[in-house]
């Protein structure tokens, strides 16, 4: 008896006939939901958002506001601490300033003139002022107040029109003013002569506590109570 054997090769060149797909299973050309190109890690993100909130340390953010005289701007103590935006220093701001108050602390962190500092509380106001009124009396007299006073919500003024209001010579002062770095020349009128209009500087904010202009006792608050 004959036996035919079919080699393998022989068998793998077989062609395979594809079935026809089903014409009751029509393609659809609905939308579909799958996503060819590489999935977006969202997750990686928000850890990376997390992270950076925790780069804020608070003692070295403490170790800044307490070792400078004057405010630090979110742009300049991001720089300091190498933090790539301001809103987790924000955050750890505020925090802190929770935790000072949960423990009755004599301080905050306030914005004063655009930037950050380290200030007192009102209620121990006078406490200070016994201990540095010696120093305040020498550094502005009561003509040297009345008359930034009248600058801060009059600016820019003339010179006349503080005149005007003090009933007395303001020349020296404004110039004792300016080179305490508290007042300054605004600009010059459009009036004959060009006269020079005058203003207070960043220093002013920064010595009242103040962030803005807008931050001035209004009228109604300098009223003594009844």
């Amino acid at each position: 008896m004959l036996k035919l054997v079919v080699d393998e090769p022989a068998r793998k060149n077989i062609p395979v006939e594809a079935p026809v797909p089903e014409m009751s299973d029509p393609i659809s050309t609905e939308p579909s939901d799958r996503v060819d190109g590489p999935v977006e890690d969202t997750a990686g993100d928000e850890a990376i958002g997390e992270s950076t909130e925790l780069a804020v340390h608070p003692g070295v953010l403490e170790a800044l506001l307490f070792s400078t005289h004057h405010p630090l701007t979110a742009q300049r103590l991001a720089e300091l601490m190498d933090l790539p935006k301001q809103s987790p220093l924000r955050k750890a701001i505020k925090s802190l300033n929770l935790a000072y108050e949960e423990s009755g602390r004599s301080f905050r962190i306030e914005q004063v003139a655009g930037g950050y500092q380290m200030l007192t509380l009102p209620e121990h106001g006078e406490a200070l002022k016994r201990l540095h009124q010696k120093e305040i009396d020498t550094k502005l007299s009561k003509s040297a107040v009345e008359t930034l006073a009248i600058i801060a919500y009059k600016q820019p003024v003339l010179r006349a029109d503080v005149e005007a209001i003090r009933g007395v010579m303001c020349g020296e002062t404004i110039r004792s003013l300016m080179e305490k770095h508290l007042v300054r020349i605004g600009g010059r009128a459009e009036l004959p002569g060009r006269p020079i209009l005058y203003g207070t500087t960043k220093r002013f904010l920064e010595l009242f506590g103040l962030n803005t202009l807008k931050d001035l006792p209004q009228a109604e608050e300098l009223q003594p109570p009844k």
